[in-house]
C-alpha cells in the first residue's frame, strides 16, 4: 500500500511537470518543483509578483534578479511559462529604432 501511494504521488508530480507551470498562478510549492528554482528564487518571484503579474519573459527577467536569458531558457525547458508562453530567446525589450532626422 505504501509503495502504491508513493507511486501515485510520483505520477502526479510528473503530470504537473509535463503540464507546465505558469509563473503568474503558481504556488511556492509548484515553483519549487521546477528544476532550477529553489526556495530563494521562488521567494524572489513571489515577491516581484506582488507588484503585478508578469507580462512576458522580458518583464520577468527585468524584475527578478538572477533570471537572465540562459536561466530563462532552462526554466522554460523545465516547464515554466509566462502567460502560457515558453521562452523563445527574445527576452529583453528592444529599443525602438532611432530616427535619422
Amino acid at each position: 500500500m505504501r509503495q502504491f501511494i508513493l507511486g501515485l504521488a510520483a505520477l502526479l508530480f510528473c503530470a504537473v511537470c509535463l503540464a507546465g507551470v505558469d509563473i503568474n498562478t503558481a504556488s511556492e510549492a509548484e515553483l519549487d518543483g521546477i528544476k532550477g528554482i529553489g526556495p530563494s528564487l521562488s521567494g524572489k518571484i513571489l515577491q516581484a509578483r506582488q507588484q503585478g503579474a508578469f507580462k512576458n519573459w522580458a518583464d520577468l527577467m527585468q524584475r527578478v534578479k538572477g533570471i537572465k536569458p540562459k536561466t530563462a531558457q532552462q526554466l522554460s525547458n523545465a516547464g515554466l511559462s509566462v502567460n502560457g508562453n515558453g521562452y523563445n530567446g527574445d527576452g529583453y525589450p528592444r529599443r525602438p529604432p532611432t530616427s535619422s532626422q
